[in-house]
């Protein structure tokens, strides 16, 4: 699907199913250097449970033209606009990672708009190493093999899928080398800038935060700052997911999302 904002076309996956307006809306939003891809299994099974699925690619990323946002405050922003360029006057937000970032930050700047907030994979602070830092500013492949390796749990490194012939590990360095220059190291230092805690109490919603429990990028106590400060929140902790769990453990994650939205 596409949509105008800025002037500018928007791509937005839709689950497989027409886009309706009028429906229950989800919004899904991806993390740092990848884009609408992360979501293909559970924007499936909400699109066809009834929701009106969007799963936008951010400015700069996937098939959304650039630039680049630089903070989590202009993404957030950018999403709330996005929700009029597509007709929706309130929506449930899904998000992972650094999308998740922008999630809250969206739930804390437009309260009567965002009636369920949904965190994956998120953290009170997003620090970023600095190493990480360094070899995404130099483009490097080093960056996306750390990302990679890190965002994986066991089951990720060393195979065995239910899906034949899905290599995890090869996926996600394959999504991460399609992203245009610079898009990677933006994304991370925003998210390396961005204090969750500090906006967390402002959150009006019934909250889900959706953690791996061999999460290595965030761990899941590093979420309890967020548990404690936003209202109405439920946390679940999925084992054996590291931090991609939309693709270690769909199921567990489908489920949640069902059960939440």
């Amino acid at each position: 699907m596409q949509l105008r904002l800025d002037g500018n076309s928007i791509f937005a996956a839709t689950g497989g199913r027409p886009f309706a307006p009028g429906a229950s809306a989800v919004l899904m939003l991806h993390g740092a250097g990848l884009d609408h891809i992360v979501w293909a299994l559970p924007a499936r099974s909400l699109a066809h449970r009834g929701r009106a699925v969007l799963v936008p690619d951010l400015p700069g990323h996937g098939r959304t033209p650039g630039p680049v946002l630089p903070s989590i405050a202009a993404m957030a922003d950018w999403l709330i606009r996005l929700l009029d360029a597509a007709g929706v006057a309130e929506a449930g937000l899904v998000g992972h990672s650094m999308g998740s970032l922008v999630a809250l930050e969206a739930a804390v700047l437009a309260p009567k708009r965002i009636r369920r907030l949904a965190l994956l994979g998120v953290a009170a602070q997003m620090p970023v190493h600095p190493d990480l830092l360094k070899a995404a500013q130099e483009d490097a492949r080093l960056a996306a093999d750390l990302i990679v390796s890190w965002g994986h749990g066991p089951a990720g490194h060393f195979g065995g899928n239910p899906a034949p012939g899905l290599w995890q590990m090869g996926g996600g360095q394959r999504l991460l080398a399609r992203a245009k220059a610079g898009v990677l190291a933006s994304d991370l230092a925003a998210c390396d800038a961005y204090d969750a805690a500090a906006r967390a109490g402002q959150v009006e919603c019934p909250s889900l935060l959706l953690l791996g429990a061999l999460d290595r990028m965030t761990p899941p106590g590093k979420a309890k700052a967020l548990a404690a400060a936003m209202p109405h929140c439920q946390t679940v902790v999925i084992p054996g997911a590291g931090h991609m769990m939309m693709s270690e453990t769909p199921d567990a994650v489908i489920d949640a999302l069902l059960g939440f939205l």
